[in-house]
């Protein structure tokens, strides 16, 4: 895969070089045509294509964005109220992720969305033990762990 995204990014140059024109459009086109130049050979090359990992990527930052402006909705939505209504407390998840990178994804994930902190990771039962400003949070909680999960595997393997 980096052999691939060195090849794009050589390609982009060699495009610059070619119309001997310094800019970020000209850059651009050369690596839009580098990308499908990758993508017509890429059954020469030993690993698997690159862009179906740029596309997972790109599904997991707009699945974190979603869940990120949802959840801080929900929290403003608990701060601005005139009697504060919540019940706050630890539950576990489980998770399928083994690798520590794959883990440590999800945690940070799951801990930079308002409402919830991961307090302790249990890798070898493959639990997380999460703090939620609300109980009732929970399930959501557990709906974004089991989307950003399948993302995160589709990522990291």
């Amino acid at each position: 895969m980096t052999m691939q995204i060195l090849l794009n990014l050589l390609i982009a140059v060699i495009w610059m070089l070619l119309h001997d024109v310094w800019n970020t459009l000209t850059f651009t086109i050369g690596f839009i045509l580098g990308f499908f130049i990758i993508f017509w050979f890429r059954r020469f090359f030993p690993t698997p294509f690159y862009g179906r990992k740029l596309w997972a990527i790109l599904k997991l930052m707009y699945l974190f964005g979603i869940d990120l402006i949802l959840s801080s909705i929900v929290v403003i939505g608990q701060i601005i109220r005139p009697r504060l209504n919540i019940q706050p407390g630890i539950f576990k998840m489980r998770t399928k992720l083994k690798t520590d990178w794959e883990l440590a994804m999800l945690v940070n994930l799951l801990t930079l969305t308002p409402g919830s902190v991961v307090m302790e990771i249990a890798p070898e039962e493959g639990i997380l033990y999460v703090h939620a400003m609300d109980m009732k949070m929970s399930n959501s909680v557990i709906k974004t762990k089991n989307k950003l999960e399948d993302v995160i595997i589709e990522v990291m393997r």
